[in-house]
């Protein structure tokens, strides 16, 4: 039998992908099938914390694959209790389900605030939300976010999610009704654009949210564990939410999600909220492993380090080309380009031989950056020189060196 070990014709269409089949990586590097090599600055979209192949992560998913692998969600299991207990020591919260992606979590969020809107609200169930956020995939999260045309792809929508403007608190003001349990955010829209909820908004919020009784529910999946050069990117404001939702980051690599909630604010009930692997022992062993080494004295400060040197390279690109400057927090930021020239220059950057680079065009009109958390100046320094020969060939001749 005939067997193309790189064939994709047995794939799903989900999306334009290029035809390269990625097939082992390390630290900021992936290679293909070709043994072509790739600067890796997207890491699986703000996935992979300590980059690819990370020896302490591989080391605690084989030393406890080899004792217990899945007793089932009906059971305690040890990571899953070590995990929750070094969440809650470092956090505003009390409680943590673990669930397997960002958007599951981001779903049982909806769902405890409505178990909670019915206990202590009179049925209270409207969430609101802001326009350009993005909380996941399923039917209720893309509801949810504010992603231009997801109101009709899967019509008819989960109702209960009106959507206010980021950063504008007349905004959120004027949609809190009777039927308004929560506001629901990003502190930063990354797949918006990389787009920061200020702090004087979110200290407002804060204030706005208690003054009319409702919760507060940051979406951290992206903007968590340590990629804003905090713990977690509420703290940036001083604030403390009820609830917050982590993905990404917090499996450095593996799918592991967690809700977390003030005490009294976890309400759900035998039977509400489950799934067969949340709190998977594998999953958070990893997940143990991730934030131990996140909250270790001088960790965070070497992000920060790390992230204004990315942004000052981000800055002197910026006025070389003429381009509009950057934004982000940490190592989350975006480069704001004059056109809408960031899929070109995406692909650009990627088709680069002998060395390609893999970044991302959140919008069109900017690319996102979102290295592992231990990136070193090297590989910034080898970033933004791959970045420069993509620009040079993506910008129309007689443009390049100069102001578009």
């Amino acid at each position: 039998m005939n067997f193309d070990a790189y064939s994709t014709e047995s794939l799903m269409f989900i999306t334009t992908r290029p035809e390269i089949v990625f097939t082992h990586g390390k630290g900021a590097w992936l290679y293909d099938n070709n043994d072509k090599r790739y600067l890796d600055f997207i890491q699986g979209w703000a996935v992979n914390s300590f980059g690819h192949a990370d020896d302490g992560i591989v080391e605690a998913m084989h030393k406890q694959a080899s004792r217990l692998i899945n007793p089932s969600p009906a059971y305690y299991n040890e990571p899953m209790a070590r995990l929750a207990k070094l969440l809650t020591d470092n956090s505003a919260f009390d409680k943590v389900f673990f669930a397997n992606s960002g958007a599951e979590a981001n779903e049982g969020a909806i769902k405890l605030a409505r178990k909670w809107g019915r206990k202590n609200k009179n049925g209270a169930y409207e969430i609101i939300t802001f326009d350009h956020s993005f909380h996941g995939r399923t039917l209720a999260t893309m509801s949810a976010s504010g992603k231009a045309g997801w109101d009709t792809i899967f019509a008819p929508q989960v109702p209960g999610f009106p959507k206010a403007e980021l950063n504008d608190i007349a905004s959120v003001e004027a949609l809190i009704t009777d039927k308004t349990v929560a506001v629901m955010l990003e502190p930063i829209q990354g797949e918006g654009g990389v787009l920061p909820a200020t702090r004087e908004f979110m200290l407002a919020l804060r204030e706005l949210t208690r003054k009319h009784r409702l919760l507060l529910i940051v979406d951290e999946v992206q903007t968590g564990c340590g990629r804003t050069g905090e713990l977690f990117a509420y703290q940036l404001s001083g604030i403390e939410p009820d609830i917050m939702t982590l993905g990404k980051g917090i499996g450095g690599g593996v799918p592991l999600a967690a809700l977390l909630a003030r005490d009294e604010v976890s309400v759900f009930e035998a039977g509400d909220q489950g799934g067969t692997y949340n709190g998977n022992p594998v999953m958070t062993a990893v997940g143990y492993e991730v934030i131990s080494r996140m909250v270790a004295p001088g960790f965070l400060d070497g992000v920060r380090d790390s992230a204004a040197y990315l942004r000052q390279a981000l800055l002197g690109l910026s006025e070389e080309y003429g381009f509009n400057g950057e934004r982000g927090e940490g190592l989350l930021r975006a480069l704001l380009l004059p056109s809408e020239i960031g899929p070109l220059i995406v692909n650009k950057a990627r088709d680069l031989n002998p060395t390609g680079l893999l970044v991302n065009a959140a919008r069109p009109n900017l690319l996102r950056f979102m290295p592992a958390l231990n990136v070193t100046r090297d590989e910034i320094d080898q970033m933004i020189a791959l970045l420069k020969q993509a620009i040079e060939a993506s910008l129309p001749e007689g443009a390049a060196t100069s102001a578009i």
